[in-house]
């Protein structure tokens, strides 16, 4: 090959390859926000309830907030027709006239589907059919794809037993399949790999154009399940940025018996990692105390600052931690964790001010209360209670 059709060819081959990632930064810019039916409905959710969400998301404030994805998960599907078209069953007699209602409050929809024949409920998922069901999913004014992987793990380990090198390429193709579907339409569509961190996703996720995927198994709404899927991200934070995101998985701000420092807590974490905040409460019941949380216009700003930096463990000693992350405007914000278990233990930190660079003693802002804290010293030493923590926005 003589050179300048090498050159070509290395020229195009680059391209291809970095295509996925230039159309993912401009359709996810900062990380997604929203909200996700499977935390609070699970199987049960319908077409009035994704209605009454998208009124409730505007009557709350959450849609100004920024949480503008309303998206259905599983147990939405039904059979395929005689041309192999995906349809809806009962609970979603019209799923069009859906999207349509959807678009009407300034919200955009999503779906859900599989690259196995099933999905994790056992519903109809998208082996075989890709194309067709991207195009549908176009018709119907569908903005956002979650692709769980749960129905085509069975098909990997049929195809390719005792074989984990052939089957995490058989995953792969699945995912890049997808794409190319969604890609055909000409529809943008945030796309959503949900396969629980296989095979460091992290590492190959953008070329198989995704704009998130999750790092982790499912979250709950129990404070340990919480840090364990939190905390466990420090590591990951070079493979985030514009338009490609870690997902430590759905918000569960609002569930359980979570408290409200833990409830403030996670919020916090979530957004020190930059992550994809996709609410899963049941909004006809939330409290002032989690719509405070869950809005707080402070907290929102780190975790959809510009830059795209997730945030990274600078210090940790017994129950404690200390994370980092540097924002767009120079500034630094700082989060300090205390997930201690004795209810009556409160924690006197210092906070490492040289680790990050400040010489001099910086300004702080407290984000939750938006007020100054003032010049920061070595005396500055925050009490902290059981699972509590503070955020911090330092300047120099």
């Amino acid at each position: 090959m003589k050179p300048n059709a090498l050159r070509l060819a290395l020229l195009l081959a680059a391209a291809t390859t970095l295509a996925p990632l230039a159309s993912a930064q401009k359709l996810a810019a900062t990380p997604p926000m929203g909200w996700n039916s499977w935390n609070y409905f699970a199987g049960r959710v319908t077409d009035k309830d994704i209605r009454d969400t998208a009124d409730l998301l505007v009557s709350t404030g959450m849609r100004d907030a920024g949480y503008v994805y309303v998206n259905i998960d599983d147990t939405w599907e039904g059979k395929r027709d005689a041309q192999g078209h995906i349809t809806t069953n009962e609970k979603f007699p019209d799923m069009k006239a859906l999207a349509d209602y959807v678009h009407s409050k300034g919200l955009k929809l999503g779906i859900y589907s599989s690259p196995g024949d099933q999905t994790c409920a056992r519903f109809e998922g998208s082996l075989g059919h890709e194309y067709q069901d991207a195009q549908t999913y176009a018709d119907w004014g569908i903005d956002y794809l979650k692709y769980d992987l749960c129905g085509f793990r069975k098909k990997m380990l049929a195809d390719a037993p005792n074989d984990p090198v052939k089957q995490n390429k058989m995953m792969r193709d699945a995912y890049m399949l997808m794409h190319k579907a969604i890609v055909k339409t000409g529809r943008p569509m945030v796309y959503s790999l949900c396969q629980y961190g296989f095979d460091a996703v992290w590492d190959w996720a953008p070329e198989v154009g995704a704009n998130l995927w999750r790092t982790t198994g499912d979250i709950n709404a129990t404070f340990d399940r919480m840090t364990v899927i939190g905390l466990n991200q420090d590591g990951l934070e070079k493979f985030a940025g514009p338009g490609h995101w870690n997902d430590p998985d759905m918000l569960e701000v609002g569930n359980g018996k979570l408290t409200l420092d833990e409830n403030r807590f996670h919020m916090t974490l979530w957004a020190m990692l930059a992550s994809p905040l996709l609410a899963g409460n049941d909004l006809t019941k939330m409290t002032p105390e989690v719509a405070s949380i869950l809005m707080n216009k402070q907290v929102l700003a780190i975790d959809q600052d510009p830059a795209g930096h997730q945030g990274k463990r600078i210090y940790q000693e017994g129950p404690v931690q200390i994370w980092s992350r540097e924002l767009a405007d120079g500034s630094t914000a700082l989060a300090v964790f205390n997930t201690g278990e004795d209810a009556s233990s409160m924690r006197n930190i210092a906070l490492p001010l040289k680790q990050l660079g400040f010489s001099k003693p910086p300004m702080a802002t407290d984000v939750w209360t938006n007020k100054p804290v003032g010049r920061l010293d070595a005396s500055y030493k925050p009490t902290i209670p059981r699972h509590a923590s503070i955020l911090l926005k330092l300047t120099k």
